[in-house]
């Protein structure tokens, strides 16, 4: 079996998966495996990727055009890439967490593999591959800040970061609608649609063993949501278009979807 190091640190996609695969089955026959986690000092896709601060990145705009779509296709391939990393890390970094949670984000790391594999075959189709625009490491980045705390953890990857897509998606999907009849723009909705749907429920999970967390702890999950972003200065930042119903779905208290930016909760 792949070791869970080689897994993680690796840039191949196909060794990720397989590793994904033979671990869920050990993992569902209650069988677990003994590793020591060590500190990565930069993401995977490394080497295949060039590093860039955010505001250098080439901007997601003419989308009528093959190179704004295959922008746009790399912008998202590259989140469903690290969400891979993520839900790898999730389980590698805190292995002290019940089975279920393991299963929860191995199962989670197999869905971002398929949606990878989803865009990658559309970049593929207007002749780009993962790797030719410029990334950021942001989700890297604050993976490594909350290496040692859990709660941060769930609190800022899934209900922050990765539900910043349940707002995020549906606003790129309305961008594509007026192009809708190009076969090609109909398959990256298509996409895009699959990813939201199935993004609720990683968010979902992220909520569940977070409040898990907040049980442990004796500790009131909302105000611990609200003073963890907070503690990482993300509270109060503008956050145009916030989904009220699918983060009501995910899990959010409408406290915290008012306090996010939202003007009402219903």
């Amino acid at each position: 079996m792949i070791a869970f190091d080689a897994a993680l640190m690796s840039d191949s996609v196909a060794i990720k998966s397989e590793f994904v695969e033979e671990y869920l089955a050990l993992l569902r026959s209650g069988v677990e495996i003994d590793y020591t986690p060590k500190v990565l000092t930069q993401p995977s896709y490394a080497s295949k990727c060039r590093i860039v601060e955010p505001n250098q990145l080439s901007p997601r705009k003419h989308l009528d055009t093959p190179q704004g779509l295959a922008i746009l296709l790399h912008s998202i391939l590259h989140i469903e890439y690290s969400a891979i990393d993520l839900a790898l890390d999730a389980v590698y970094r805190f292995g002290t967490m019940p089975f279920e949670y393991k299963i929860d984000w191995i199962v989670v790391a197999q869905d971002e593999i398929r949606h990878y594999l989803m865009l990658e075959k559309l970049l593929h189709e207007l002749g780009y591959v993962y790797g030719d625009f410029d990334v950021h490491s942001g989700l890297f980045d604050i993976a490594n800040a909350t290496q040692g705390d859990i709660m941060e953890r769930m609190a800022l990857v899934p209900r922050y970061f990765e539900a910043s897509g349940l707002d995020v998606n549906p606003q790129i999907i309305k961008k594509l609608q007026n192009q809708r009849k190009e076969p090609f723009v109909a398959q990256i909705i298509e996409a895009l649609t699959t990813i939201y749907h199935e993004e609720i429920d990683h968010v979902l999970k992220g909520d569940r063993w977070f409040k898990y967390m907040c049980l442990q702890k004796e500790v009131d999950a909302t105000q611990t949501y609200l003073e963890i972003l907070r503690k990482y200065d993300f509270l109060g930042k503008h956050r145009p278009h916030l989904n009220v119903q699918a983060r009501k779905e995910a899990g959010f208290s409408c406290e915290e979807i008012i306090q996010l930016g939202a003007k009402n909760c219903k």
